[in-house]
Order: structure tokens, then sequence, then C-alpha cells
């Protein structure tokens, strides 16, 4: 028997479909064939078919659900009851999906022998497996789950197999399927990488340049960012003539350009460090400390190497941290690892969800079913990262509870953390604390999104523009993208734009960098009386106060206001601005968070009146 997920959900017995009827039935299979042998939850299965609002009848209708794929598959197939949910087994029967990984895996191994040919064939029937969209027959809560990680893992072998391709000669031959995937995936560095490198060996150096600037226009106009390390090596190979005379080993820039000495995924090393930041600037001491913190020390080779980078929201610590890594690489060569822990909203991900993706990472073949079992989920990452010399980026860590069951339990792995306080976690570790910006640095920021030439064509506008971003960096790239992508755009005006504080939040936005955007999520993570607080303390002004005044306004003993002021200070929405003449801590908003006090949407409870603080402290 056979069956398939990548494309539509099918069964075949001995060459023939096996009908199957509704999108229900074929959700609760691919669940299970996902979940390879593991068990599937009712609750997860429950949420796979209906969301978060299943019938009265959920259990009745999933008792159903199996029972007919039991009958319609036979004896041949086990789906067993495993206390919560159900698990299955096919036995001999064949999955397109392993069969697919299977492939993937002999045909990058191939591809880091340069064993081009054979990598190339391996890659081609890896690809053949594929039948259309993954999952197009199932509920869109399943596909939603499942079919990005699986497009993914396309997307990322077709990169292989035209690498393979290119390494052959093949550019004529490739030229234009690589434009319809540039057209298809817009975003994807390396198969821009790819075509401008085929472009250029078939004489069309006029189209590969074209390209590339209009890459950098949709990355600019998209994402707020200038294209990658790859995308300007291959650039810079191409006006200089090389890319024309060498060989690719990974469809990328040539070999001499320093990138990387090789292709860490047909190695099987994991790599999956966002982009480095080309024109990062402005936190070279940090850097150091960083740096530091993360080589290897004899002396203290038994003690782990964990390090926390802390700081507001939009201050730089990813930027930073990121760039730390690449600038690290060389002390870890069994790989880097990346995770994110919050969602896009700001809240946190479970460390179940985390710790699946980051086995995959690793090359564990991990079901989907499996993250609920956070034991073992830790316990088998334990097993993957013991006395490996992996670096381990997890950012914008939550709490102590997300991050414990995300550190090894052995020396060799080194942890870079960021957060906006600091966690008992990693206590102990080495702490970079990350303030604004001073002018100097700031400037620079700037300088490098915009471009220094128009920068310094306009320095009393750049000036007025570091003052009103208050050294944050996000402002300061936010403002330096703006006035790139816009040659006729005068930084003069921006300047005047950004000079009233009432819109000054609304104009720090481009793509998805957005200020505000960041400043709301660490206003939603603070518990509901903080939140309800926070934009009445925006009329203190600002100048720091100490929590006595605090508490004046919002009605409340100066203890329980104190309290509120702490809450809001573990998110970093206020600073600790030393002491007041009776030796009482004083507190202080961020020019930029201020802004966003006095604007953001209050957080009264319904029913509460406007423009008031009500209620005391609660427990949170």
């Amino acid at each position: 028997m056979e069956f398939r997920v990548l494309g539509p959900v099918e069964v075949r017995r001995h060459g023939s479909r096996v009908p199957l009827s509704g999108t229900k039935l074929h959700t609760v299979l691919a669940a299970l064939l996902l979940a390879r042998e593991e068990v599937v939850s009712d609750d997860r299965l429950s949420r796979l078919l209906w969301g978060w609002a299943p019938p009265a009848t959920a259990s009745a209708q999933l008792y159903t659900y199996v029972s007919r794929l039991r009958k319609i598959l036979g004896d041949d197939i086990l789906i067993d009851r495993r206390p919560p949910g159900y698990a299955m087994a096919i036995g001999n029967s064949s999955l397109d999906l392993v069969e697919f990984q299977e492939l993937d895996r002999e045909g990058r191994e191939a591809l880091s022998a340069h064993d081009h040919e054979k990598a190339g064939d391996l890659l081609r029937s890896a690809l053949a497996r594929w039948n259309g969209p993954p999952l197009a027959n199932t509920t869109d809560h399943l596909a939603a789950a499942e079919a990005t990680c699986l497009t993914e893992a396309r997307a990322v072998t077709l990169e292989h197999r035209i690498a393979a391709d290119l390494a052959l000669g093949r550019h004529e031959e490739i030229t234009v399927e690589l434009t319809g995937l540039v057209a298809e995936f817009p975003l994807r560095e390396r198969i821009r990488c790819q075509l401008m490198t085929a472009l250029c060996r078939c004489g069309r150096q006029a189209d590969a340049i074209h390209l590339y600037h209009h890459g950098r226009a949709v990355l600019a106009e998209e994402l707020g960012v200038d294209p990658g390390e790859e995308l300007q090596a291959t650039y810079r190979a191409l006006l200089d003539g090389s890319l024309v005379r060498h060989a690719q080993r990974t469809g990328a820039a040539p070999e001499h350009a320093g990138r990387r000495q090789a292709d860490p995924d047909a190695q099987g090393v994991p790599a999956t460090l966002p982009p480095d930041t080309v024109d990062f600037t402005g936190r070279e001491r940090e850097l150091g400390l960083l740096s530091r913190a993360l080589a290897p020390d004899t002396a203290a080779a038994d003690r782990p190497r964990r390090v926390l980078v802390t700081g507001m929201a939009g201050v730089g610590k990813t930027a930073l941290a990121v760039h730390a890594a690449h600038r690290c690489k060389r002390h870890f060569p069994d790989g880097q690892l990346y995770a994110d822990l919050r969602a896009p909203d700001g809240t946190a991900r479970p460390a179940g969800g985390v710790l699946l993706h980051l086995l995959r990472a690793l090359g564990l073949a991990v079901g989907s079913g499996t993250a609920e079992d956070t034991d073992e989920l830790v316990r088998l990452y334990r097993e993957r990262t013991g006395g490996r010399r992996l670096l381990i980026l997890l950012d914008n860590a939550a709490s102590a509870a997300q991050l414990g069951p995300l550190l090894p339990n052995t020396p060799e792995p080194a942890v870079l953390v960021t957060g906006r306080t600091a966690l008992p976690t990693v206590a102990g570790a080495h702490t970079v604390a990350l303030d604004p910006l001073e002018d100097g640095p700031a400037l620079q920021v700037l300088a490098a999104a915009a471009g220094p030439d128009r920068i310094a064509a306009a320095p009393g506008a750049a000036a007025v523009i570091v003052e009103h971003c208050a050294g944050l960096p996000l402002a300061l790239r936010i403002a330096g993208t703006r006035i790139a992508a816009r040659p006729h755009y005068a930084p003069d005006r921006f300047a005047r734009r950004l000079a009233d504080p009432g819109t000054r939040l609304r104009e720090l936005h481009s793509g998805d960098l957005d200020v505000q955007g960041a400043l709301l999520a660490s206003w939603r993570a603070l518990r509901p009386d903080a939140r309800r607080a926070f934009p009445v303390l925006g009329g203190l002004g600002p100048e720091p106060f100490p929590a006595v005044q605090a508490a004046e306004l919002l009605g409340l003993p100066e203890g329980d206001a104190e309290l509120l002021l702490e809450a809001m200070a573990d998110e970093a929405l206020l600073e600790v601005s030393g002491a007041d003449e009776w030796g009482r801590p004083c507190y202080v908003f961020h020019p930029l968070v201020r802004l966003f006090a006095l604007a953001v949407p209050d957080g009264r409870a319904q029913g509460e009146p406007a423009g008031r603080f009500r209620g005391g402290v609660t427990g949170g």
C-alpha cells in the first residue's frame, strides 16, 4: 500500500486509488501519517479537524473517523488506541514523505562529496515524489500547522538540485525554470543567486545585474532589509567577472568570496542562523564582550557557556546576537541553531514546539504529535546536543520556565540568549545589557541604512532624526531604510515629519519593521493591571519619577504602585534611573516608549470608565 501526503492526501493499493470521502477523513489520516507511529492526542486531532471550536460531538466523530479508516485500510495497517490518542503503524507500506527525505539526504551527501551527477539524479527523484501543494485536501487547520514546513523542505531540495546542475554546466537548461522560481519565491536570495549565475554564464550579464537590483528593491520594500551576504557576494563576483569562471558548489557565490568553506547542509551540519547584517555598526564594545564570552576557554572547559543579551524592544538585541554568532562560527564546527521563542504577536511559544523545531534542524525526524510530550523532547534534545560543539541562539526568551527545557546539559554547546530582562535560568551567565545608542554610534547606524552620502549631504537633518529616534536602533534603521528606498525623499523632509510627537511613531514604520509593533508586544506581555496603568503613567512626563508619584496618579498604595512599576521594568517598558533625595528608586520612560504609552489602546477591563485607573494590584 502507498500513502501520499506531498500533494493531495491519497492511499493507493496495487496502483489504484483507495476511495476516501471527505476532508475530515483525509485530515485524520494525514495527521497519523505525519506523526510517524507516535501518538497523536485526541486534543490535537480535534484542533486539526475543527480548530479551537470543536462541536459537542467531537469525541464521537473522531471515533467514527478512526473506525472508518481501520475498515478502509484493512488489517495490514494498525491504528492503535493509546491514551491520550491514537498511533498508526503502516508496516511495509510506503510513505512518499519518508522516500523524499531519504533521497534528499542521499543527494546532499553526494553533493558534499562533489559527485554532482549522482546528486542531481537523487534530488530529482526526491522532487518527483511531490504531486502538488502538500496536504491539499485536508482542513485549513492541518495545512496551517504542517504545510509550510513541507513546502520549505521542497524549496531547499530544489536549491540543492539546481546547485548540482550549475556545477555540471547546465545553466542554459535551467534558466527558464529558475526564472519561474524567482517569481514564485521572490524573497529567497539563494534562488536569485542561482539565476544570476545562470544568466551570467549564458552571456546575459546585464539581465543578471538587473535581477540583483530588482531583488534589492523587493527586499527593501517587503522586509526593510538590505541583501544578505550571499547575494551581495554573488553580485560582486558578477561585477569582477569571476562568476562566469567558477563552478558553484552550492549555487551561491564563488568559492573565493570567502563566505564559508563548505555547505553546512550538505555536510549534515545544522546552520539555521538568520542572515547576518551586512552593515552592522554601533555596538563594537558589546560585540567584543560577546565574542570573548562565546570563545572556548580551556581554563573553564567544564563550565557551561551561557550568554545573555538584555534590553528594551527595538534596542538591537537580535541583530547583535546574530552578528556575534556569525562572527564566532569557527568555534562551533558541529553547527549553529536558532529559535525565536516568541510568536509574532509577542506571546511565548511553548517549549515543546521550539524543541521540535530544534530537533528537526539537528536532523531528527520527529513527528508533530510528539510536541505535547515535552519530557521526551527534552530527552531527545539533550541526547542530540550532548558533547557537540554547537552554538544555540535562543531569541526573545520570555521566562525561565520556557527557557529551562531548551538548555543542554553538557558544557560543550554554547547558548546565547536574548530577552528583555535578566532570567534566573541563566544566572551566572555573561550578561550584556544594551542601552540606547549615543549620538555618534546612532548616526553611524542611520548612515549605514540610508547610505553615507545621503546623510553626509544633510548633517542638520540627520542630527534631528537621530534626536527623535532617541538612540533606538530599530527606529534608526527604519528611518534610514525609508530614506534609502526613496531617492527623491530628502532627509530634511523626513526630519520634519518626525518633529510632531503625535505622529512620530506612525512614521517609524517600514514593511515589517515597526517601533510601535515592537513595543506593543512588550505591553501585551504585562499582566492586566499593569497594562491598565501603563498609559496613565505616560502623563507623568519625560523626567524620572518615584513610586510615590505614580501611586498618587493611580490612586494606589505606594507598595502596590511600585509592584506595577517593577513589572513594567521587567518588560523593559520603564528604566530604573537612580534614586531621589530620600533614596527611593526612580523610573523613567524612554522617549519613544512614553509616546507609545500616550497612544496605546487603554488596557482597562470591560465596562471600566475611560481615562481612569481602577482596581488594586493583582497577582501574576
